[in-house]
């Protein structure tokens, strides 16, 4: 029984994203997720408390957000031999990575412009608390530079990336750069390197 309702709620998890992606926020309701998994509706209130736990619990446990463990990838926490500035460049690498993958995500950035609802509420609250992880984890490793706030560098980028991501979905151009394309990407995350290396270069290194 455990089991069987363990499968049943990461249908209705899957089907929640499913139905975001495909009709957006206006349809999401619990006819049309219940529908989409094939269960009856009574099962999310039943599981869930209705469309509002089901909503948290697809904040939570979908695959909305980068994890900071898949932003962290690469980076040294260790030994200390690793650049600062290279970690940082490194976790912003992971970012942009992970967003462009994500075309439901990107969608929720841009709806999250312009309509705020209990399920971008939700949503804000997880990528908040894996962003206070991750920027805990950057200023772990930065404590050599403790005049650099590595938060508000990590806020500043973070947001420039979420922007064009989700203005990718959109239009091609940005001031002239290709947020479509690949070597376009590449372009901003040069600059990002740049910007880590004047900000986060070790006082010995200079």
């Amino acid at each position: 029984m455990a089991r069987n309702r363990q499968t049943t709620e990461q249908q209705l998890i899957a089907a929640t994203g499913r139905v975001l992606a495909q009709q957006g926020f206006g349809k999401l309701g619990v006819n049309a997720i219940a529908r989409e998994a094939r269960v009856d509706k009574v099962l999310i209130y039943r599981y869930f408390d209705g469309l509002s736990g089901l909503m948290r619990a697809y904040a939570e446990q979908g695959d909305f957000w980068p994890s900071a463990d898949e932003l962290l990838a690469g980076v040294d926490q260790v030994s200390g031999l690793q650049p600062i500035a290279q970690q940082f460049t490194t976790v912003m690498h992971n970012y942009v990575q992970a967003l462009r993958v994500r075309p439901l995500t990107l969608q929720i950035l841009s709806w999250e412009m312009v309509e705020r609802n209990e399920l971008t509420a939700y949503l804000e609250e997880v990528r908040e608390q894996q962003g206070l992880a991750l920027t805990g984890a950057l200023a772990a490793i930065a404590e050599h530079r403790p005049e650099v706030d590595v938060a508000a560098l990590a806020s500043l980028v973070s947001a420039a990336i979420n922007y064009l991501a989700a203005r990718s979905q959109h239009i091609k151009y940005f001031n002239g750069v290709d947020i479509t394309d690949d070597a376009g990407w590449q372009r901003l995350e040069r600059t990002i390197a740049q910007l880590a290396e004047a900000l986060l270069l070790s006082p010995d290194s200079v």
